[in-house]
């Protein structure tokens, strides 16, 4: 069985960086795609940025440019950094991973960008 585990949230000012990690134990191997979700208050959880496998790596239009996905395969890893943060941005993010037709979802990491 997998479990994905982020980490690094917090509170940032509008402008500022944050890199978030994500960390698959258990029977992690052989994903499909990884990436990241997030959900503001009050709204429906959206895609941020996802890698598919032997495929492009696709991001919301919103954060295009500042948002960067990246993973590890080495260290069953999957990244956000996140950078020039705006206070739309203020959201739980959760690390997300397909293999086959299951999904995995990490516990959420808040991220708040102050204005």
């Amino acid at each position: 069985r997998c479990k994905l585990q982020a980490s690094g949230g917090g509170l940032v000012q509008a402008g500022g960086s944050l890199r978030l990690s994500c960390a698959a134990s258990g029977s992690a191997f052989g994903f499909n795609r990884v990436g990241w979700y997030r959900q503001a208050p009050g709204k429906q959880r959206e895609l941020v940025a996802v890698i598919i496998s032997g495929g492009p790596t696709n991001y919301a239009d919103s954060v295009k440019g500042r948002f960067t996905v990246s993973r590890d395969n080495a260290k069953n890893s999957v990244y956000l950094q996140m950078d020039n943060l705006k206070p739309e941005d203020t959201a739980v993010y959760y690390c997300y991973a397909l293999r086959g037709f299951i999904n995995y979802w990490g516990k959420g990491t808040l991220v708040t960008v102050s204005s």
